[in-house]
């Protein structure tokens, strides 16, 4: 299948000012004395200087000397396209321009050797990437701790205890040993001898014997001795 051709107006531009720069650069150089073929030759000069600097303009982005000589190719072309606009007496030209005429083929022979032979920058080789190692499965690892030995506390002296002192027994005094009187009491007697009794342990804060009833009462022993145990 054949492709349709469809005009481009960007290209039918640039063939139309193309042809007319060339035949502009032609007039001028058979104007200033270069005659026949040569005449030819240096719009051709001139158009591939402009198209090698703006090429390695493409190529190396920043690059001084194809600005350089890109610039230098476009003032020649847009002088002689001016200097042909009725500007210049074609049949009289200066010595000047027909000198410049006259270096152009030296001139356009450096420039098109210097870009020819300038060296291409070369992008560096992307490092190769790091290998990223997979993931290891997850472990679980136990690890035992040493228990950590506990904190000595400081030693703290004793404390003096005061021991209370026991107390000392008490002395169990037998109980007297009660007999039966042997000789009958009666209970008015019984009675004022309990008063008597009681008066002298108030006084003297001990129980009444027997020899202090009879002392007192001039009662005989057996009877003083009979009250006295029931009395205790």
């Amino acid at each position: 299948m054949f492709r349709t051709l469809r005009p481009d107006a960007v290209l039918i531009q640039a063939v139309i000012a193309g042809a007319l720069s060339f035949a502009h650069l032609h007039d001028l150089a058979a104007a200033a004395g270069q005659d026949g073929w040569k005449a030819w030759a240096y719009p051709v000069s001139v158009d591939l200087l402009l198209v090698a600097a703006w090429r390695r303009m493409r190529t190396t982005p920043g690059n001084r000397d194809a600005w350089l000589w890109f610039a230098i190719a476009l003032i020649a072309s847009l002088g002689a396209n001016v200097a042909t606009a009725g500007l210049l007496d074609m049949t009289d030209v200066p010595a000047w321009l027909r000198i410049l005429v006259a270096g152009w083929p030296a001139l356009a022979f450096l420039g098109g050797t210097l870009l020819a032979h300038t060296a291409h920058p070369t992008p560096e080789p992307d490092p190769d990437p790091v290998p990223v190692p997979e993931p290891e499965a997850a472990v679980d690892l136990v690890v035992e701790r040493t228990p950590e030995p506990a904190p000595e506390l400081p030693s703290a002296e004793p404390m003096p205890v005061e021991v209370e002192p026991e107390p000392a027994p008490r002395e169990e005094r037998p109980e007297p040993v009660r007999t039966v009187p042997a000789v009958a009491v009666p209970p008015a007697l019984l009675a004022h001898a309990q008063k008597i009794a009681d008066a002298h342990r108030a006084q003297t804060g001990a129980p009444i014997d027997a020899e202090t009833l009879r002392t007192r009462h001039g009662l005989p022993a057996a009877l003083a001795d009979s009250i006295a145990l029931q009395l205790a």
